[in-house]
C-alpha cells in the first residue's frame, strides 16, 4: 500500500521547523508532501533548505482547510491519503497499525490514531482524542474529551473501533474512497468539514475507525486558537450547515430549531463571561448560516441519508446536567 502524508501550512514556518523533524524520521514507508497554502512566511525556502526530500505542492490561495486538501491531493496517486497538522509530532511506530488495518479491512475508508497533547502528553488533545461521536443536535465529542473535559490517557480508550469521525488533525482516508464522495466541502473552508466528509462516507456503506497502537501528539490551535472568534464562527455556523445537509427527513428542522435555542444560550454566556467578540460570532454565523441555507438545502437534495447519526441524544444533558465528564460515563 503506498502511503502520502500531507502536510497543509499555512505561514507555519517555526510549526514545521518543530514538527516535521518527526515526521520525516518516523515515516520511512509513506511519502512525504507539504502543501503550502500561499503562505506569506519564508516556510516554502526553509522546507527547501532543511527538507529536500520532503515534496512541496503550492496552492495559488488560501482556501483554507477544505478547499487546501483538495487542491493538494486532486494529483496524487498513493493509495492512502494521510491528512496531518503541521502542529503534530508522531511517533516511531504511528504508521504500521493502521496501514495493517487498511489492509486487512476492505470496508475502512477512514481512520485515526489516538490524539495526546503536546503540551500535557499523559493527556488526551481535544481535537479528536480516541475518536469522534455527535450527538443528535450534531455536538461534536470524543473517546477522552467531552467539551472541555479532557480525560487523562490511562489506556481505557486503547481498544479500535468503528466512530463516527476521525480528527482532521490526523486523519487516514483511502484515495478512492476521498475521491468517490467529491473530498471536502469548500463552502465549510475551515472546521468540521471532516465530519461532514466521514458522515458522506459511511452514507455510502464505508466504516471509520480508531485505531490503537498508533499515538502522535498534537499541539492544537497551530492556525485558530480556542480564544479566536473566528474558530467559535465556523464552529457554530458548520454545524447547522452539516445537519441541514445530511440529515434526511423533516425531523432535521426540529432539531434545528433546538440548536438555534441552544446557540443563543451559549451566545448570552459568551456576552455574560465578558467575551462579547464570541457573542458577535455566533450571531454572525446564524447569519452566515441562513443566507448560505439555500445552497446547502439544494445539496442536500443530493446526500442526505437515514444514517444514524447520533451517539447520545443529547451530550449538552449529559455533561451539564447529568455531569458525565468521561465518555465511558455517558448513557
Amino acid at each position: 500500500m503506498n502511503v502520502a502524508v500531507v502536510i497543509l501550512n499555512w505561514n507555519g514556518k517555526e510549526l514545521l521547523q518543530e514538527f516535521l523533524p518527526s515526521v520525516v524520521s518516523n515515516s520511512a514507508q509513506a511519502t512525504i508532501y507539504v502543501a503550502d497554502n500561499a503562505s506569506s512566511d519564508d516556510s516554502i525556502l526553509f522546507l527547501e533548505e532543511h527538507f529536500p526530500t520532503v515534496k512541496l505542492i503550492l496552492n495559488q490561495v488560501n482556501g483554507g482547510y477544505a478547499k487546501g486538501y483538495n487542491d493538494a491531493l486532486k494529483d496524487l496517486t498513493e493509495d492512502l491519503f494521510v491528512l496531518l497538522n503541521n502542529d503534530v509530532k508522531v511517533t516511531p511506530n504511528w504508521l504500521a497499525p493502521i496501514m495493517t488495518s487498511f489492509t486487512e479491512d476492505e470496508q475502512l475508508v477512514a481512520a485515526q490514531p489516538k490524539i495526546l497533547d503536546h503540551k500535557n502528553p499523559h493527556y488526551f488533545e481535544y481535537a479528536g482524542a480516541a475518536g469522534g461521536f455527535i450527538d443528535r443536535l450534531g455536538y461534536p465529542f470524543c473517546r477522552g474529551r467531552i467539551f472541555n473535559s479532557i480525560e487523562k490517557d490511562e489506556g481505557q480508550y486503547n481498544s479500535s473501533l468503528p466512530i463516527f469521525w476521525a480528527t482532521g488533525a490526523c486523519l487516514f482516508i483511502r484515495r478512492e474512497s476521498f475521491r468517490k464522495v467529491g473530498g471536502f466541502d469548500e463552502d465549510l473552508f475551515a472546521h468540521q468539514e471532516e465530519i461532514d466528509l466521514c458522515w458522506r462516507l459511511q452514507a455510502l456503506g464505508g466504516t471509520i475507525k480508531y485505531i490503537g497502537g498508533s499515538d502522535v501528539y498534537h499541539l492544537g490551535g497551530g492556525t485558530l486558537n480556542s480564544t479566536n472568534p473566528k474558530k467559535t464562527f465556523y464552529n457554530f455556523r458548520n454545524t447547522l450547515l452539516i445537519l441541514v445537509k445530511n440529515v434526511k427527513g423533516i425531523g432535521v428542522w426540529s432539531i434545528l430549531l433546538q440548536r438555534l435555542l441552544l446557540d443563543g444560550i451559549a451566545a448570552l454566556y459568551f456576552l455574560i463571561q465578558g467575551k462579547p467578540t464570541h457573542f458577535m460570532a455566533i450571531l454572525k454565523a446564524h447569519f452566515s448560516f441562513y443566507s448560505m441555507l439555500p445552497r446547502f438545502y439544494r445539496k442536500r437534495k443530493k446526500v442526505a441519508s437515514n444514517l444514524q447519526y447520533w451517539k447520545t441524544k443529547s451530550i449538552v444533558w449529559q455533561h451539564f446536567f447529568l455531569k458525565n465528564r468521561t465518555f465511558n460515563g455517558i448513557n
